[in-house]
């Protein structure tokens, strides 16, 4: 594989940056992560860090040097990174659980497979235009797929409200997409609410179309932040341009054409040790563990 890559993440204002983002690759694959734990709960950093960890163990272990069944291999990855989150809970005792949004992209061949829980967005880009983006987990985002003359501003006091999230005590609801056909330069930017709820969609098309990843993706973190101003999120943006051309600025170009079967490379900072994503929490014990944490949660409330 060929592939450019830029990763950015500037903190708004807010008390700390609970994003977190990375990637890892073999020879003929790369999963490429962002993640925004949830302010409100707590520990929100601590759930985005985990769900990368776990997925990135995971895909170590599975990509052999690809993986088989990609969406299989995402919704087990995704699931496995919410029962971490789940466990961390349980054996500290928290009446309330962190959380975070997901949302991933794997490319391995010429195509690509995306997933993603809550409202961290994935856009793909070709030639100039906005071919696919992801839709959000959030009652804004249902309402709006439901009503053609709906506007995004009618619904805005509702953008953060979401229906799902990893590290919740539901179940998560995770939506794949894929596979995509890749073709040379198509450009996949992962970013997390802090961007595109200050940047509108035909921007944020426009302004990763005309220049390098590398020069387009801090100016649309500038542009963020200066249009929040005092209240403005954290900004956290990750992109990747597929088979670059050539001619363009080649900063943060991987090719993995000379890498061995073997050969694993992370950005992902590693921790969780064993015990963890290979000794996972069986059905039961998830159930179990669901339960006590509603029950803290509703004696915390009374």
């Amino acid at each position: 594989m060929k592939f450019s890559v830029f990763q950015i993440s500037r903190r708004g204002d807010r008390e700390k940056n609970e994003d977190r983002m990375g990637y890892c690759y073999t020879r003929e694959s790369g999963l490429f992560l962002l993640a925004d734990g949830m302010g409100g709960h707590p520990e929100g950093e601590v759930a985005a860090q985990m769900a990368l960890q776990a997925m990135s163990a995971m895909y170590q272990k599975a990509a052999q040097p690809m993986i088989e069944d990609v969406a299989g291999f995402l919704s087990d990855a995704i699931l496995a990174a919410h029962r971490q989150i789940l466990r961390y809970a349980l054996e500290r005792a928290m009446e309330d659980t962190p959380r975070t949004t997901l949302v991933a992209a794997l490319l391995q061949g010429n195509t690509a497979h995306w997933a993603h829980c809550g409202d961290s967005r994935l856009y793909q880009v070709r030639k100039g235009q906005l071919v696919a983006r992801t839709r959000d987990h959030s009652y804004m985002e249902q309402r709006l797929s439901l009503s053609i003359d709906a506007k995004p501003t009618a619904y805005q006091n509702n953008r953060n409200v979401l229906f799902t999230c990893l590290g919740s005590p539901t179940k998560p609801q995770i939506d794949i997409k894929g596979p995509v056909q890749l073709e040379h330069g198509d450009r996949l930017l992962l970013c997390s609410d802090g961007l595109w709820g200050m940047v509108p969609d035909a921007t944020i098309t426009e302004m990763i179309s005309r220049d390098a990843i590398s020069s387009a993706v801090p100016e649309l973190v500038d542009l963020a932040l200066r249009t929040g101003g005092e209240r403005c999120d954290n900004v956290t943006v990750l992109a990747v341009e597929w088979e670059a051309a050539e001619d363009a600025d080649n900063s943060g170009a991987v090719s993995t054409l000379s890498l061995g079967d073997d050969v694993f490379a992370s950005t992902i900072q590693a921790g969780l040790g064993s015990g963890t994503v290979a000794d996972e929490l069986d059905e039961a014990e998830i159930e179990r563990s669901i339960r006590e944490i509603n029950e803290a949660i509703q004696r915390s409330g009374k």
